[in-house]
C-alpha cells in the first residue's frame, strides 16, 4: 500500500510539472517531499509560508482620484504590464468600454518574456479570452473566463526568468474610451531549471478551402487541415479556442482533431469529429435541439443559429487532465469537415508552454480580414 501512494505521489509531481503548475519555490527551511513534511500533507498549501511576494500592476488612478482606466487612441499601443526579475503572473482581468463593436477583434494582446522583441502571446483579445468571435458570452472554465459586465478573466501560470512586458495595441480606427487592467502576479527568489515559457497564438481562415470530390474522402496524413498552431522545441500542449462562422447549412464538425508530436509527416493523436474533441457529441444537439454549455476543461458557450448559414459558435477543450507532450516539434491541426470538405470560417487560439522563450508566429491578419463575416457559395 506504501509502494503504491508513493508511486501516486510521483506520478502526480511529474503531472503538475508537465502542466506548468508546480510550486515555483519550496519556501524557505522546507524541504518539499522530505521526511519532515510527510506528517503533515493534510495541510492544503495555502496553510503554508510561502516563498513569494504578491504584486499587482493595473490601470489605477495614480493621482489618488477615480479615473481607473487607460485611454487608448486608435492606432497607438498601450503597456499594461512590465516586471523586472523572476516571477510568475498568476492572473489577467480585463474589461473595455470602446466605442467600435468591433473592439475585441480590433484590440491585439502581445506578450514577451525575458526581453526578446518577439512576442510569446500574440491574439485578438476576445480570442485569446475565448470570444472567437468578437461577442461577449458569460462562461466559466478552468483557464478563461467572461463574467457579467463583460470582465475577462485569465488564469493561466505564466512564469518568467528575466522579466515580462504586455502590450495593448488599437488597431481599430476608433479610441478605446476606458481600458481597465488588473494583473496580479508574484515576485519569487528563483525559478525552476525546467520552467517553460508560456505561449499563445492566433491564426484563422475565412473561409476554410474547401477539397472537392474523392480527395474529401481519404485524409490519412491531414496535410490540408486548419493549423491551430506550429512549434519547434520541447513543451506541451494545454488546448485550443475556436470559433466557427458558417457560410453554409449543414453540420460543420464531422472534422477529427489530429495533432502531430515530434514527426511531421503523420500525426500521432487522432480524433473522431470536432464536436468530439470538444468533449460533446451528436453536433451538440443538432439543427433544432443544441444547447451551449461550459465546463472546467471543454465548452460550446456560444451556439445560434446552429447549423445554418451564419450560425455562430464558440468552443474551447483545455487538456489540463494530459498536456500534449512534444520533445522536438508540434502541429495541432482539424480538419473542417469531413476530410476537409467544407469552407466555413475558423478563428483560434492555441495555448502551450515552451522550453523556447519565443516561436516564430505568422504574420498577424489584417484588422479588417480579422472581423467574422459570412462567404456564402
Amino acid at each position: 500500500m506504501a509502494n503504491q501512494t508513493n508511486d501516486r505521489r510521483s506520478f502526480l509531481g511529474r503531472l503538475m510539472a508537465a502542466s506548468g503548475l508546480a510550486a515555483v519555490a519550496a519556501p524557505q527551511g522546507q524541504a518539499q517531499g522530505g521526511s519532515g513534511d510527510r506528517e503533515f500533507r493534510f495541510l492544503p498549501k495555502y496553510a503554508r509560508a510561502q516563498d513569494y511576494k504578491s504584486l499587482k500592476q493595473s490601470s489605477y488612478d495614480v493621482t489618488g482620484g477615480n479615473r481607473d482606466a487607460w485611454p487608448i487612441p486608435a492606432g497607438e499601443v498601450r503597456e499594461v504590464f512590465q516586471a523586472i526579475g523572476p516571477g510568475v503572473i498568476t492572473h489577467i482581468w480585463f474589461t473595455i468600454a470602446a466605442r467600435s463593436a468591433n473592439h475585441l477583434k480590433e484590440l491585439v494582446l502581445r506578450g514577451y518574456w525575458d526581453g526578446n522583441p518577439k512576442p510569446s502571446v500574440e491574439a485578438p483579445v476576445g480570442d485569446f479570452f475565448g470570444l472567437n468571435l468578437g461577442q461577449y458570452t458569460i462562461y466559466q472554465s478552468a483557464y478563461l473566463a467572461c463574467s457579467p459586465g463583460k470582465s475577462l478573466n485569465c488564469y493561466f501560470a505564466m512564469p518568467y526568468k528575466k522579466s515580462a512586458r504586455f502590450t495593448i495595441a488599437n488597431e481599430g480606427k476608433q479610441e478605446v474610451g476606458s481600458f481597465y487592467s488588473n494583473i496580479d502576479y508574484q515576485s519569487v527568489p528563483s525559478l525552476p531549471a525546467d520552467v517553460m515559457y508560456f505561449h499563445a497564438q492566433y491564426r484563422q481562415a475565412a473561409p476554410c478551402v474547401a477539397v472537392a470530390g474523392d480527395a474529401a474522402k481519404l485524409n490519412p496524413d491531414g496535410k490540408l487541415n486548419y493549423v491551430y498552431a506550429e512549434t519547434r522545441g520541447r513543451g506541451h500542449l494545454m488546448g485550443v479556442t475556436l470559433g466557427v462562422l458558417q457560410n453554409a447549412d449543414g453540420w460543420w464538425g464531422e472534422g477529427d482533431d489530429m495533432i502531430f508530436v515530434d514527426d511531421e509527416s503523420r500525426p500521432a493523436i487522432n480524433g473522431t469529429g470536432s464536436e468530439d474533441y470538444f468533449l460533446g457529441s451528436w453536433d451538440f444537439g443538432g439543427r433544432d435541439g443544441a444547447i451551449p454549455f461550459a465546463h472546467d476543461q471543454y465548452g460550446a458557450p456560444l451556439i445560434v443559429a446552429a447549423e445554418r448559414t451564419g450560425g455562430r459558435y464558440c468552443c474551447y477543450r483545455w487538456h489540463g487532465d494530459n498536456p500534449v507532450t512534444f520533445q522536438r516539434y508540434m502541429k495541432h491541426t482539424m480538419e473542417h469537415g469531413h476530410g476537409n470538405d467544407r469552407r466555413d470560417n475558423f478563428f483560434s487560439a492555441c495555448y502551450w508552454y515552451q522550453t523556447e522563450v519565443f516561436t516564430d508566429f505568422p504574420a498577424m491578419p489584417a484588422v479588417g480580414e480579422r472581423i467574422p463575416k459570412v462567404f456564402p457559395a
